[in-house]
């Protein structure tokens, strides 16, 4: 079997709909393949997937902290584009001095980055799948 590269976007808000988990899932299962997924680009209400925020009851899973781990343990760079991420408060360090805002709340793992990103992605991946 030949080994592939992905990138994988993410639309979906991290709760409230079924997107971001369908497209975890979909990552370990391709990484337990032997594929290679290289970047998870979360764009549109997916950004709030970046939230450091977001605090799930005790029985409910931890989609955030399940992305770090995620990216930890197999290296995945969380891009999360800067512009939709600032549209719904989802703010990293640098934006929030830049803004004069009173905190941040971007999550530890993930990065703001522009379409720039994606579109190289689209360019070196083998596949590009969205959610």
């Amino acid at each position: 079997m030949t080994s592939l590269t992905y990138t994988l976007v993410v639309n979906g808000s991290v709760y409230g709909e079924q997107s971001a988990r369908s497209a975890y899932l979909f990552a370990l299962a391709l990484l337990e393949k032997g594929h290679r997924l290289t970047s998870v680009f979360f764009y549109q209400d997916g950004v709030h997937n970046a939230s450091r925020l977001t605090v799930p009851a005790n029985d409910e899973f931890d989609l955030v902290s399940a992305w770090q781990v995620l990216a930890q343990k197999y290296q995945v760079r969380l891009e999360t584009c800067v512009a939709a991420s600032l549209r719904r408060g989802v703010v990293g360090s640098q934006e929030a001095t830049q803004h004069q805002l009173d905190g941040d709340n971007l999550a530890d793992g993930f990065e703001l980055a522009g379409l720039g990103s994606l579109a190289e992605a689209m360019l070196t991946q083998d596949r590009v799948v969205q959610f």
